[in-house]
């Protein structure tokens, strides 16, 4: 599958596809193997054709998957020193790591990646931008501010999947205790459905063809609140869909820039 489809996003454990002409990635693979393999399944792509794993962070729903999918396969793991030394203590079977610098953009396959810096409670948390097939695709969570860095690396994208992962009335009414609202809430937390919203219409332009909204609390969202508050900064002509926790999310596959237009498949 030429395109881009989340697996799965939240707290409960994230996992996107990514697939070019040669190359097909995944970023982040915090489901379990078993999950893996059958939403991988169900867009087309055998979990063997996969040629390398992104980590974005240490965090468990972003690494639970990869114990198994390590002692099977000997897929390269492209992950920054950090955050590498902290994921290989919780692996009994060791991979071959890729390690990148965080701000430098590199190639693989025929994907360029460009890993930047984001504000969460982590050793050096990373969100990313990819180049393909004429292409920009961003892909931002788990940060709990926006700052001129973020903004400035999603600008100009086709494609954007970003974190939408709370609303604050929500978060000081629910019954988790006072240390998980301050760090939801804080710099280092994650994003508010406000706080997305602004991010979106900073960055905004004429060619952004398809918004997902990420990692939404099952707790402290409502996927209708998420979608009305980001739909209102972007109006008609920009697709906006939630990217689910338990199911894959709506498929797009890619056509080369120059074909000027591109095609979603949704999911039920």
């Amino acid at each position: 599958m030429e395109g881009f489809c989340p697996l799965a996003s939240g707290s409960k454990g994230n996992a996107l596809y990514l697939g070019s002409k040669e190359t097909k990635l995944l970023i982040d693979v915090g489901i379990s193997y078993r999950a893996l393999e059958k939403r991988l399944d169900e867009i087309g792509v055998s979990i063997k054709q996969i040629d390398a794993v992104l980590i974005s962070h240490e965090h468990v729903d972003h690494t639970r998957g990869l114990q198994r999918l390590c002692s099977l396969s000997n897929l390269p793991v492209l992950a920054n020193s950090e955050t590498a030394k902290m994921v290989i203590g919780s692996l009994k079977t060791r991979p071959p790591f890729k390690i990148f610098s965080t701000g430098e953009p590199f190639e693989f396959g025929d994907i360029e990646i460009c890993p930047f810096s984001v504000q969460h409670d982590t050793v050096d948390p990373v969100a990313f931008t990819f180049r393909l097939m004429g292409l920009k695709v961003g892909v931002c969570t788990d940060l709990g501010f926006v700052t001129t860095l973020v903004k400035s690396h999603l600008r100009e994208c086709d494609y954007l999947y970003v974190e939408a992962n709370h609303e604050p009335s929500l978060v000081y009414a629910c019954r988790r205790p006072s240390i998980y609202k301050k760090r939801v809430l804080g710099r280092q937390g994650h994003l508010s459905n406000d706080t997305c919203a602004e991010l979106v219409e900073s960055i905004k332009h004429p060619h952004l063809k398809h918004v997902y909204l990420a990692h939404l609390s099952e707790e402290c969202n409502r996927p209708e609140v998420a979608l009305e508050k980001v739909h209102k900064v972007l109006g008609k002509g920009v697709k906006i869909s939630i990217a689910h926790q338990d199911r894959i999310s709506d498929r797009t596959f890619f056509k080369s820039k120059s074909d000027k237009s591109y095609a979603t498949v949704g999911t039920a």
